[in-house]
Order: structure tokens, then C-alpha cells, then sequence
């Protein structure tokens, strides 16, 4: 893993990666808002492109990709590929099993918001290949519990190259393990900001405290989803590892459709993973696992220690 980075390169890589990353988020964001086919087919191309800001960040910046661990290693590492794909399912059953036994009255049984979401012309093509509603949320779990988290790699490797690959290595050297997580968590939340202001990112845009409140929470999440995703990488070594278990994160949005349409409002609590209440679970493992290291981390790494 890359320990030779310099203040400067990291300095070069948040520029190109927030500066390319805001400006094609608020494009994607102007498309979105259109509200049409061809709008929502530019906001998903662009939101992919989009995910590669990172790594340009760290080829402007010539950060070496070489001691990022680009190996799969699939032999040795057979139990964090089981748990890249399968914790985030276990994670986000739980966030969402937690939000509706206290809001069982928000659970969208009649899949209305689904529905909604698919539109007629979706549902038309669902009724066209002989599914149902019901069958097409099978399916859709079935493929984020298998393939779907591996296909996930060729988006999430974009930013994780960034991320993991270059800023979380030159934050822990500097502020130690823990805290270079936890600045760097709050570093790769803000740069979702322009979606969540401009086109309602993970909550929408009619919740409490919209859309200031998103901005303070979301980060939140990164911290601790950085912290799994990095601790994934530290014990992997290799750079596909957080790819992998970034993507199985992405792979589960079904939650947030099991969510009736007129509670749409109270996305922030959940019952996606990036929600208050639901995101409990992840915040726990991830506590966990800096509890841990941090009876491990060297005492070289206390704040009043640190020259930056």
C-alpha cells in the first residue's frame, strides 16, 4: 500500500477529484431534475464517469498506482471476498429490519413506491417477460447477494483507487489509523454534496432538514463504511478487496423502495443503510473494528504528536 505520498500530491488529487467530481454532479444533477427517459439515462452515465474523478485525481497527481495491491489473490483471500459481499446484505437486512419494527406502519407492502418507480413503461417490460413485482425483487436480491457486487467493481474501482488507494494511506500515516479514517470518511462524503443539494442523493429532497441536514449526516456514514471498506484493504491487500465491498453497498438500494411513498420524507431515518436509525448496524462494526485497532495503533499517533 502506497506510504510515499506527498502533502502536495494530495493536495493536487482533492482539486481534480472534487473540482471534476462537482461539476459532472451538477450536469448529472441538471439532467435528473429534467424528469425524462433520455434525463435519467445522462444522470446514470454521468454518475458513473463520474465515480472515476478519483483516479484521475491520482493520475494528475502521479500517485503511483503500483503498491495498491492489484492481485486478486483469490486463494488467500477467500474469507473477505465472503464477507466484501455478504456483510453488506447482513448490514443492510439489519438497518432495514430495525427501522420497520419501529415504523411498521411505513412498510410498503402493496410495492406502491416500486411501482412508481419503475413507471408504466417498466412495468409494461416486467409484464411483457412474464414478472411480477414480486419476482422482480427476488431476482434483484439474488444478483446483490451474487453477481451483482462483482459487476459493481468495474464503478467502485474508480473511487477507491482515490480513496482508498491514495488519501486514506497518506491520512493514517499522518493522524494515525483511526482519525485518518475518520477525516478521511468526512473528505469522501462532502464530495457527494452537489447530488444531495442539487438532485436529492440518498434522501431525497423533501426530508427534515433538507437539504442542509443530508449534508451532515451522509458523512457520517462514509466515516464508517470507510472504516469497514478500509479494514477490508488492510487485511486483503489489494485494491479490488473495498472495490468489492463497495460495490456489494451500492448492489442494495431495495430497501429504500419497500418504503411507502407518502414516508418518502423520512428517508434520513432510513430504511436504506445510509439512514439514521438503519445505519446503527454498520455504525456498531465499525466502532468495533476501531476499538480494536486502536489498542494496536502506536502512541507516535496522538493528535498533540502530529506535524502536518
Amino acid at each position: 500500500m502506497n506510504k510515499n505520498i506527498s502533502k502536495k500530491q494530495i493536495i493536487i488529487f482533492i482539486i481534480v477529484a472534487f473540482t471534476g467530481g462537482w461539476i459532472l454532479q451538477a450536469i448529472a444533477a441538471y439532467f435528473a431534475n429534467q424528469g425524462t427517459p433520455a434525463g435519467r439515462s445522462l444522470f446514470g452515465i454521468l454518475t458513473i464517469v463520474n465515480m472515476y474523478m478519483p483516479l484521475l485525481g491520482v493520475l494528475i497527481a502521479r500517485i503511483s498506482f503500483r503498491n495498491m495491491g492489484w492481485k486478486p489473490q483469490i486463494k488467500k483471500n477467500l474469507k473477505w471476498i465472503a464477507f466484501s459481499i455478504w456483510m453488506p446484505a447482513l448490514l443492510s437486512l439489519a438497518g432495514a429490519l430495525l427501522y420497520f419494527s419501529i415504523f411498521p406502519s411505513h412498510l410498503d407492502t402493496g410495492f406502491e413506491t416500486m411501482r412508481q418507480s419503475l413507471g408504466e413503461a417498466g412495468m409494461a417490460q416486467l409484464q411483457a417477460q412474464g414478472l411480477t413485482i414480486e419476482t422482480y425483487l427476488i431476482i434483484s436480491v439474488i444478483m446483490s447477494l451474487t453477481t451483482a457486487p462483482i459487476f459493481n467493481i468495474l464503478t467502485a474501482i474508480g473511487e477507491e483507487v482515490g480513496w482508498r488507494g491514495a488519501l486514506y494511506p497518506y491520512l493514517k500515516e499522518r493522524f494515525g489509523k483511526t482519525t485518518g479514517r475518520v477525516i478521511g470518511g468526512v473528505i469522501w462524503g462532502a464530495w457527494h454534496w452537489p447530488l444531495m443539494i442539487l438532485a436529492g442523493f440518498e434522501y431525497g429532497t423533501d426530508y427534515f432538514g433538507a437539504p442542509v441536514l443530508g449534508l451532515f449526516i451522509f458523512p457520517i456514514f462514509t466515516v464508517f463504511f470507510g472504516i469497514l471498506t478500509d479494514h477490508v484493504y488492510e487485511k486483503s491487500g489489494t485494491i479490488l478487496m473495498p472495490a468489492l465491498i463497495h460495490g456489494a453497498i451500492d448492489a442494495w438500494t431495495i430497501y429504500a423502495y419497500l418504503l411507502k411513498p407518502e414516508y418518502s420524507d423520512r428517508m434520513i431515518l432510513g430504511p436504506s443503510l445510509v439512514g439514521i436509525l438503519s445505519g446503527l448496524p454498520l455504525a456498531a462494526l465499525a466502532i468495533y473494528i476501531s476499538a480494536k485497532n486502536r489498542k494496536a495503533e502506536p502512541a507516535c499517533h496522538k493528535m498533540s504528536d502530529i506535524k502536518i
